[in-house]
């Protein structure tokens, strides 16, 4: 099913008998999810309104991400939260699976980006949240709720952003000849330093990474004071700039794993896993791929864990029974004909720290 209107989706939704699952470009997709039929939201395209003096875009959920990235940057301006641009994404799949980048250290998250939003609950119902300017979001704040919800409360039309100019001028500082474990105590030094830092990632053979970004000058200034505040850790070096454009591995073999945790929890957890093939936002993200099928014996952690690729959908820990509840009670509220849930639905909805 491929709506083209807002007013297609709300029909097809309050008509259906069998569950549905939304998608965009289906680039996003975990493992279990998009088993219903797909109600094929990519139809919704186009840019409704765009105000670059006032850093506002509001775009239809089915456009392309490069597209979008592409009007932005005619105009000087990007997404700060820095999503993964991978062929065929919408900005709708950008926004169910909270997809941010190595700039959210900065910059938040794309939840965080997201002034307002139409979407159509599971009774069909065309709702609308927040505004179409930064200073005028009222009432419940759904915009919030709906980011990361990978479709199960409702599919999402249109969306509405605060943009960023794009800096002028960008500096990568490497330090090669750290670990994981080693990398992280330096980019939580530059992290902690005024140094103002938009990206803080371990990438194998390149060692920690840490951008810094703004007017040349600044950048110039805030590059040596670093350099030399990072002396100790080892030799620092000018890294690979471009390493940032896409912060998330690709596995040959095995499954992915997104592990997200409080950088001081990472020593603990790498000492339970393989060689990572990343770590981004100052440790509190790790990228592991393990043998198909085996799941991580990890020890307690503040954090989550999700199979990204593979046959079967998991997530690490189950969610603590109050949590489960709530989850339990969004869905019914959102979906009471259970359009949208199924057994392969098993992220919960409120997650610490996703």
């Amino acid at each position: 099913m491929r709506p083209e209107t807002e007013e297609d989706v709300a029909q097809l939704i309050r008509t259906a008998r069998e569950p549905l699952s939304p998608v965009g470009g289906g680039t996003r997709l975990r493992p279990g999810e998009g088993q219903g039929e797909r109600l094929n939201v990519s139809g919704l395209a186009g840019v409704t309104l765009y105000e670059p003096a006032a850093l506002t875009l509001v775009v239809r959920a089915g456009t392309q991400l490069d597209e979008v990235q592409r009007v932005l940057a005619a105009e000087g301006q990007m997404l700060a939260f820095e999503p993964d641009a991978r062929p065929g994404s919408t900005i709708g799949g950008v926004v169910a699976a909270n997809a941010s980048g190595p700039r959210r250290v900065q910059s938040g998250a794309c939840r965080d980006a997201l002034i307002g939003l139409r979407y159509v609950d599971g009774q069909g119902e065309i709702v609308r949240n927040g505004g179409r300017v930064m200073k005028n979001v009222t009432g419940y704040d759904l915009v919030k709720l709906l980011a990361g919800s990978r479709g199960r409360l409702g599919v999402l039309t249109e969306l509405s952003f605060k943009t960023a100019p794009i800096p002028p001028c960008a500096a990568t500082l490497a330090l090669p000849g750290l670990d994981a474990t080693q990398a992280v105590a330096a980019l939580t030094s530059a992290l902690t330093g005024p140094y103002d830092v938009s990206g803080a990632a371990w990438l194998p053979g390149q060692g920690a990474l840490i951008r810094i970004e703004g007017l040349e000058g600044s950048v110039g200034i805030r590059r040596r004071a670093l350099s030399d505040r990072l002396a100790p850790f080892g030799e620092v070096a000018d890294g690979d700039g471009a390493c940032w454009s896409d912060m998330i591995p690709r596995v040959a073999e095995g499954d992915l794993w997104r592990i997200v945790c409080h950088p001081s929890e990472v020593a603990r957890l790498l000492a339970a896993l393989p060689q990572p093939l990343a770590l981004d936002w100052g440790g509190g993200l790790i990228w592991v791929a393990l043998p198909s099928g085996e799941v991580p014996r990890l020890p307690q952690w503040s954090g989550h864990a999700a199979r990204v690729t593979g046959e079967s959908p998991l997530i690490l820990p189950a969610p603590h029974p109050v949590v489960a509840r709530l989850n339990a009670s969004l869905r019914e509220r959102f979906d009471p004909r259970g359009i949208f849930a199924s057994e392969s639905s098993c992220k919960p909805i409120l997650q610490k720290n996703s």
